[in-house]
């Protein structure tokens, strides 16, 4: 069972705390503090200049993580009271998620002194910009985070429709001021939030051009979406919108979950019966519940946000623990613990990890299963800087395709299919794991709530629109990438900016030029935009079978790669 810290999970976040050990980022924080406060206070904002507030304003940079120092943009300082601000309002539960909505201007950036490097009329170039510098004095100011280069491409696209359409380059700077807000959040951070408040803005018809992410050191969250689709003049009925979805988004989210209170006055047996055990679904078909006692914890081998595995035994069993932390469970993380064991004690099959029991009685609360030697995928390519070649890599997402195959003929959607949650036993067999957000397909054949790992996850997904077992299938196609170049899915964007690529403009990992043909085809069917589009597991499971017949394994060839026994032997001796 793999655990990792998932800080790109749908809702998880990256917490990318300050530290000391980074000098060169103490000196660069302390200049953009030292920078914002002179700003602020010559400009006479608040309180700025009352005593104490220089502490204040140091102390809210030291919440954030070193990058929004980083990332903000100094000559915007009063922004940075704006998220002082909304972070102080979201302590109150009352007022979350607390929130600040304004327009914004994105220009181009423009090489030298020119406006199109194809233009060659230097006397247009100069009234072009004289007409781009006059013209951003005037509109709204940029966002928080300065000119992205996602964010100029969007500007710079509009500029050059309008000079291809007959405009000249200084005529159509006026052109350039398409309707963008900025919309801030901040509330309790929590599992899925990105994925709400994402989800929230796409119901009141927003795209997401932009988006910024932050963790504080104690527990908030800090939001920042550059989005368009709404009209610049209508800022306050914006902002009614958001307010009514946001109260829409918590009478929906009351009414699928009651709060353990509420749970108590309808039911006091029930309520007496969830402290005692929690109730997991049962057919009567086998026993499940394991006797903590007999359980034997050896060495840690990973630690996450919710839980710790541990290498141990069973019966004189090798097992792996998944134990949860007793401090960070919430009715979200019990209803997910329930969820997985009711799914893993019903199936059987060689290329899913074996499940061989659980504890539910509270505080023990653990899953046991097989324990996989040689860990996982994401770990070998990503930390160990593996490699596979052709035929071992074909091997991999053959038994990557069986567990999945047999999981979609139980009607078993996986919902977070990636390289982390493929484990390797000591035969060097591939397994899937990791059912803690995996759901049993609805009789309509359709599911929505969208969750998984946005480098990973479906653009039907990621737009929270009905889906079906055809996500796992696009999930596929970004691990069979990731096999095949050993590198991160987007690693230049981050998971968000992926994700709205992933939506809006199409974006999809380069495939190598002297990538096999036929694994080639076999990608771009498996994340075609179109569901329908995409082959389920046995067919993919014939197309591999065929590729492989087209490149034969060689034993010699084997014993010299970097991705086999050699290197998996070292990870056996790890986990001991």
């Amino acid at each position: 069972m793999a655990i990792e810290e998932d800080v790109e999970s749908c809702g998880s976040r990256a917490v990318e705390s300050y530290s000391q050990s980074n000098p060169r980022h103490h000196t660069q924080k302390l200049e953009v503090y030292n920078e914002v406060l002179r700003r602020i206070q010559e400009l006479n904002i608040g309180d700025a200049n009352l005593p104490g507030f220089d502490d204040q304003l140091w102390l809210h940079f030291n919440r954030l993580p070193a990058r929004y120092a980083l990332d903000v943009n100094v000559e915007r300082a009063e922004d940075v009271l704006t998220h002082k601000r909304l972070l102080q309002l979201a302590e109150d539960p009352a007022n979350r998620p607390a929130f600040e909505v304004r327009p914004v201007q994105v220009y181009p950036i423009f090489n030298g002194m020119s406006i199109d490097s194809n233009s060659s009329d230097s006397a247009m170039k100069e009234d072009a910009q004289s007409s781009y510098f006059s013209t951003r004095q005037s509109i709204h100011p940029p966002p928080t985070f300065g000119s992205s280069p996602n964010l100029e491409a969007v500007a710079l696209q509009t500029n050059r429709f309008h000079v291809d359409d007959g405009d000249s380059a200084a005529n159509s700077i006026s052109h350039i001021s398409r309707p963008m807000h900025e919309i801030t959040f901040s509330t309790i951070d929590r599992p899925k939030l990105l994925s709400e408040l994402t989800f929230l803005l796409a119901e009141i018809g927003l795209n997401i051009q932009e988006a910024h992410a932050f963790s504080t050191v104690d527990g908030f969250s800090l939001d920042v979406f550059v989005v368009d689709g709404w009209p610049r003049e209508e800022t306050e009925e914006l902002k009614n919108a958001l307010k009514k979805e946001i109260l829409t988004f918590k009478e929906q989210s009351c009414s699928r979950h009651p709060s353990v209170s509420a749970m108590n006055k309808q039911n006091d047996t029930r309520a007496a019966s969830f402290q005692d055990c929690i109730e997991i679904p049962n057919d009567g078909t086998d026993v499940w519940e394991i006797d903590s006692s007999q359980l034997k914890f050896g060495n840690k081998v990973a630690s996450g946000s919710y839980g710790d595995l541990y290498k141990g035994t069973y019966c004189s069993q090798e097992v792996a623990i998944k134990v949860l932390k007793p401090e960070r469970v919430s009715a979200e993380m019990l209803r997910e613990f329930s969820q997985e064991v009711y799914i893993m004690r019903k199936i059987r099959h060689k290329n899913v990890v074996q499940f061989i029991g659980a504890c539910t009685r509270p505080p023990n609360l653990c899953i046991v299963t097989e324990f996989m030697a040689r860990g996982s995928i994401y770990d070998f390519l990503h930390k160990h800087k593996g490699m596979f070649k052709l035929p071992s890599l074909i091997k991999v997402a053959t038994d990557v395709s069986r567990g999945m195959s047999y999981l979609h003929q139980n009607n078993i959607i996986h919902r977070d299919l990636k390289t982390a949650n493929l484990l390797m036993d000591e035969n060097e067999v591939v397994k899937v794991a990791d059912f803690g957000v995996a759901r049993v397909q609805t009789q309509s054949g359709v599911m929505t709530a969208e969750t998984g790992t946005y480098r990973w996850m479906a653009p039907e997904v990621i737009e929270h629109k009905p889906y079906d077992h055809k996500a796992d299938v696009f999930s596929f196609a970004i691990v069979l990438w990731e096999l095949l170049t050993g590198e991160l899915p987007y690693a230049y964007l981050t998971p968000l900016q992926a994700a709205v690529g992933v939506v809006q403009k199409g974006l999809r990992p380069t495939i190598p030029k002297n990538t096999h043909p036929k694994l080639t085809e076999l990608l771009e069917k498996c994340w075609r935009q179109d569901p329908t589009q995409r082959p389920n597991f046995s067919e993919i499971i014939d197309i591999l079978q065929q590729i492989a017949k087209e490149v034969p394994y060689e034993r010699e060839d084997r014993r010299k790669d970097k991705s086999s026994s050699g290197f998996f032997s070292a990870l056996i001796r790890g986990h001991h």
